[in-house]
């Protein structure tokens, strides 16, 4: 079953994620605002990956928060 999430971020110039899991894999991740080559590159490299796997990797990146940082959260709640 496909699920769709929209997550609005917390301190980062990107303002909201939307996500696409299936069976706990992601499927599709774009992000509304911030550095647009750097969220194209966040969502190539998630596309197809566990959820679980992508939060493991992803979280805590920049002790604070960053826009991997928000996609784990993201992923967290949507889990």
């Amino acid at each position: 079953m496909t699920r769709h999430i929209s997550y609005p971020t917390l301190g980062t110039c990107s303002r909201q994620i939307d996500i696409e899991l299936e069976d706990g894999i992601i499927r599709s991740v774009t992000f509304t605002g911030g550095c647009h080559g750097n969220t194209q590159g966040i969502a190539a490299l998630v596309r197809g990956m566990k959820a679980a796997d992508a939060i493991a990797r992803l979280e805590g990146i920049d002790k604070g928060t960053s826009c991997p940082d928000q996609l784990a959260k993201a992923l967290r709640q949507a889990l």
